[in-house]
């Protein structure tokens, strides 16, 4: 998710209180595995990545997706080790 503002070793502040929606950047759990993406409902729901290495994700009748929550913040370690 880096072109997203989302790097390695962030740590994301994720409120499952919250309804996703599009648009939203998600935690979501695609058959049994963690991922982070952007939830697209229209015209398909697909999730897409922020990262040109990555390929969106189609869901279909066959995937199962379960949104975890929806990310809110990020928090970055400024201080170099």
């Amino acid at each position: 998710m880096q072109n997203a503002g989302i790097y390695d070793s962030d740590i994301l502040v994720v409120d499952r209180a919250l309804e996703a929606k599009h648009g939203d950047i998600v935690v979501a759990a695609l058959s049994n595995e963690f991922t982070v993406k952007e939830l697209c409902l229209k015209p398909t729901i697909r999730l897409l990545p922020h990262n040109p290495k990555y390929q969106a994700i189609e869901i279909t009748s066959d995937n199962e997706l379960e949104i975890f929550g929806v990310v809110t913040n990020v928090v970055r370690k400024i201080r170099r080790p």
